[in-house]
This record gives C-alpha cells, structure tokens and sequence, in this order.
C-alpha cells in the first residue's frame, strides 16, 4: 500500500471488546509511526482509550465530521452500524474484521467445531490487515488509569497486603456464577487466605448482585469485602484491578480490563466457549468450565435465561474447587 498518512480504526462496543483492539492499534502504530492514528467509539467507552499515548485522536459517531478523509480505515466492528457510519467517511482503502458467524452458528446450534485451535479475537482483529506490513509482537491488552483513577484506588487500597478482586456481573445471565457460588467461594477463601481484602467491581447494573452476595456474608466476612459495584467510573474499576493480587470473574469485560495488566485470572465460563476467541489474551489464568456438557453454548453472547431450565453449565462449577485455586495461589505468592 502507498503512504500511509492517516487512519481511522472502529470499534463501537463494547467494553471487552474495546480492550481487545489495544493491541492491534499498538501493531499498526509501529507500522506506521508517523501516522494520525483516529479511534472511533460509543460516548460511553471514550475512557478506555483517553490515556492511549498510540492514538491520534478520538470521535464518538455523532462528533465524527462528515467530511472525514482517511488513507486507510479498520473497521474492527463490521455490522450495519458500522457501515452506515463509514458512509460519511472518504477512505482510500477500507479493511473489516471478519466475524465467521457461521462458525459460531454451526458451533451453537449443532456443536460442530470448525475453528480447530481457535486464535484469539485479538489475532482475528489483526488479519483484517493482512498483506499490509503489519505484525504481532507479544505483549497483552493495555490500558492507562489517569494520576486521579490511580489515586483514587490508592484511597480505597491503601497500603500492602494482597487484594482479591470479584467480578460477579456480567450482562448476560447465562454468563453469570450465581451469587451463592460466589458468597461460599468468599467465605472459604477469606477462611483459607487471611489477611485479605476482597473488593466487588461491577456497573450500576451489577449493584443488585452485589447486594445479594453481601447478603449472604456472615458478619465477620462481610468486614473483609467492599462492595463498589455502581460506585466508580469505568477507569476508577481499572485502577483497583491494577493494585489487585488477582481478580475472580466472570466472562465479561472486566475480565480484559485486569487482563490489561497482566493479573492472575481465575475465570468462569457457563454459556461462554473457548472457541468463540474471548479468552484474556496473554494474560495468566485458570479456566473454571463444565467440560462435556451437551447443551453447551447455548449462545455465542449470553441468554437471560437457562434454555434447558438446569443451568448446569455455572451451578456445577464448585465454589470448593474455585476457592482452593485461589488460595493456593495467594499462600504462594505471599511466601
């Protein structure tokens, strides 16, 4: 391709997935390092990228002008939203991701597996710009907390002494441990892996599950567990995932946010499938699945209600197995 001067990359949503494209704009940074690299997304997801020093410059759909002139632009979102948009953009050369969401519906509904060694989303992403000198290198996802994000974890975090951070939300239920799992899970680790402080993270939309773990604390655990769900910006979350020791979740987009910086997972998946990409992308973790169950994925994103009625694909991942991990971890890593 000719001189490449400026760029565009789209990705709209959403918080996962935003994360998962940090890679793919440092890979065409170094490809192109004197470009105007722009980034396109939701009003919402802006302070992901805000401390992006890669970037150029950032657009919601609506502050995109009309008049936008690009030598080349990465839709990394490729749906009819993103299209439209595009419209008003004049580019010399437009490349797209390509979902394959055939796969995923051969794989949903008949179980049939074509990915083979399934890539991560991330690599998906970068193939869109194949043939175009642009390469991988080895480092994650990344993100970058503002001075105020860092010191208002410090405030909430102060000190030393291993952090656990819960992720109990996710937006759809099928992808969501029941809070009972996660309370037991809490009760044994506090009982195995003392002194510890465990924070609950999660959006406004987490804050009623939130509540019903806290709920089913006992009094003296409860003293060990902050419930911030609903209580800090997405950034804010970002920056007491980077003073964690290790983060506990579910499969959603908080997970990528720890991912960022390089936290031990221990991750839950029910309706989620590895095939589908979105493990953390070179990110230590341990997988907690219901292996061999026929039902399983009964959806490529989530359902907000069990199929089968049963659940199993969650309620037969044990809170005694998932806290012994997590314990064995925190003794070793505090010697």
């Amino acid at each position: 391709m000719e001189t490449v001067q400026s760029i565009l990359v789209v990705r709209l949503s959403s918080i996962g997935d935003i994360i998962l494209t940090t890679p793919v704009v440092r890979w065409i940074r170094a490809r192109w390092p004197e470009a105007k690299i722009d980034f396109c997304t939701r009003s919402q997801f802006i302070p992901l990228l805000a401390g992006n020093p890669r970037l150029s410059g950032l657009f919601t759909p609506e502050g995109l002008p009309a008049d936008s002139s690009y030598d080349l632009v990465v839709d990394l979102q490729n749906n009819r939203r993103s299209r439209a948009l595009l419209r008003k953009v004049e580019a010399k050369k437009t490349v797209r991701y390509r979902k394959g969401n055939w796969k995923k519906w051969l794989l949903v509904h008949f179980k049939i597996d074509v990915y083979g060694e399934a890539p991560s989303v991330v690599e998906r992403y970068g193939s869109a710009l194949s043939g175009l000198g642009v390469n991988s290198d080895d480092p994650g996802c990344e993100l970058w907390p503002s001075a105020s994000d860092t010191a208002f974890s410090g405030g909430i975090l102060p000190g030393n002494g291993p952090v656990l951070a819960v992720c109990f939300g996710a937006r759809h239920f099928t992808k969501r441990w029941p809070p009972a799992r996660f309370a037991e899970a809490i009760i044994n680790i506090l009982d195995g892996a003392s002194p510890l402080r465990i924070v609950l993270l999660g959006g406004n939309e987490d804050a009623v599950h939130a509540l019903e773990i806290m709920a089913l604390l006992p009094a003296g655990v409860s003293e060990s567990v902050r419930n911030l769900a609903g209580g800090c910006s997405l950034m804010e979350t970002a920056a007491l995932l980077q003073r964690s020791d290790a983060v506990l979740t579910n499969d959603t987009g908080l997970m990528h946010m720890a991912s960022a910086f390089e936290k031990r997972l221990f991750v839950l998946f029910g309706s989620s499938a590895q095939a589908f990409g979105f493990l953390p992308y070179r990110s230590t973790f341990e997988l907690f699945e219901v292996p061999g169950l026929g039902c399983r994925p009964c959806s490529h994103i989530g359902r907000d209600h069990c199929p089968k009625g049963h659940f199993r694909c969650m309620t037969d991942i044990s809170s005694e197995r998932v806290s012994a991990r997590i314990i064995a971890f925190l003794r070793e890593a505090q010697g």
